[in-house]
């Protein structure tokens, strides 16, 4: 059995995950925000065009492509630089698209930054770092952010053509 850790250890680990996952965020989230201020324009309306429905269809495929590779990874069935090259190449085709609606442009830069997350917490858990939880968690923060703003967004996009229920 392993013993508890010392008193405050524990507290201070989960504070310092919390706070390195809400850098994150605010990494990705706040040049976005700023860049739809600085560009003096309202936020625009959701789209539906077939860029946008390109985007949804391309990530759906890669994030079930990522998922099957990190099942495969934890039965053993595939080896750590598989998945790390994947995951690299699901992040590269995710940056590649270029949808117009403000909800999905922001998907795709939450989506592509928690591929190389993903990415970096398998390649650190390959080589038993302690990191690897923080990228994790990390990419589960993203994963949720990307969640929060397609649910937002879903009835209007809905409306639109745009179905993006397979990315929730």
């Amino acid at each position: 059995m392993k013993a508890a850790p010392p008193a405050g250890r524990c507290c201070a680990g989960v504070l310092r995950s919390r706070l390195t996952v809400a850098g994150i965020l605010a990494t990705v989230a706040v040049p976005l925000a700023l860049a739809s201020l600085a560009s003096g324009q309202a936020p625009r309306g959701h789209t539906c065009t077939p860029t946008d429905r390109q985007f949804i269809d391309t990530a759906e495929l890669n994030l079930t492509a990522v998922t099957l590779w990190g099942g495969e990874y934890t039965q053993g069935a595939a080896g750590a630089s598989d998945v790390v090259a994947q995951t690299k190449d699901a992040a590269a085709r995710i940056d590649a698209l270029t949808p117009t609606d403000p909800s999905l442009q922001q998907a795709r830069h939450l989506l592509g930054a928690m591929f190389i997350e993903y990415a970096s917490a398998i390649q650190l858990e390959k080589r038993h770092k302690l990191e690897a939880g923080h990228h994790m968690y990390a990419a589960y923060g993203l994963a949720n952010f990307a969640h929060d703003v397609l649910t937002q967004a879903e009835p209007a996009l809905a409306a639109r053509g745009c179905n993006v229920a397979p990315l929730l």
